[in-house]
């Protein structure tokens, strides 16, 4: 069913963000900012944690979720360690809310209105999924922009 794959994907590429915090060689270096590059990996990390929880966790899961979207930018130097437990809680989430839904809600409507339109739920977990690897690919370029 597609949300049991849905699941096991979300958990690989949540594992790859944290492969991706885990290679930096210098910790500071997950919050430091370039040219041409408008978030650190620390907030994309944030980012990912407060979507992927909010969207699947808390919007599909019911499991209790308070999202604070401009701090996933604004917050800085927040220890690896702690970044990785946030990743953990997410993958937890996402697993948990996954396996409890039922493979005939993918075609109901996702019960909040997504960029001003209304979406089946299938639809808005497969572009979760997208949002989530298009930013796994930013973090990956970070770390091997500063690895050098």
């Amino acid at each position: 069913m597609l949300q049991e794959t849905l699941s096991v994907l979300f958990q690989k590429d949540l594992n790859r963000v944290k492969e991706e915090i885990n290679a930096y060689s210098n910790e500071t270096d997950i919050w430091i900012l370039r040219d041409g590059i408008s978030n650190t990996a620390g907030n994309l990390c944030l980012h990912l944690v407060g979507n992927v929880k909010h969207f699947v966790g808390k919007i599909i899961g019911n499991i209790p979720y308070e999202r604070q979207r401009e701090q996933e930018f604004t917050d800085k130097d927040i220890p690896k360690t702690k970044l990785l437990e946030n990743l953990d809680e997410t993958i937890a989430s996402v697993t948990a809310a996954l396996a409890a839904f039922k493979a005939d809600e993918l075609n109901s409507i996702y019960p909040v209105k997504v960029f001003g339109a209304e979406l089946t739920t299938e639809h808005f977990l497969l572009h979760l999924y997208g949002h989530l690897n298009y930013h796994l690919g930013q973090i990956n370029y970070h770390r091997r922009l500063l690895n050098k």
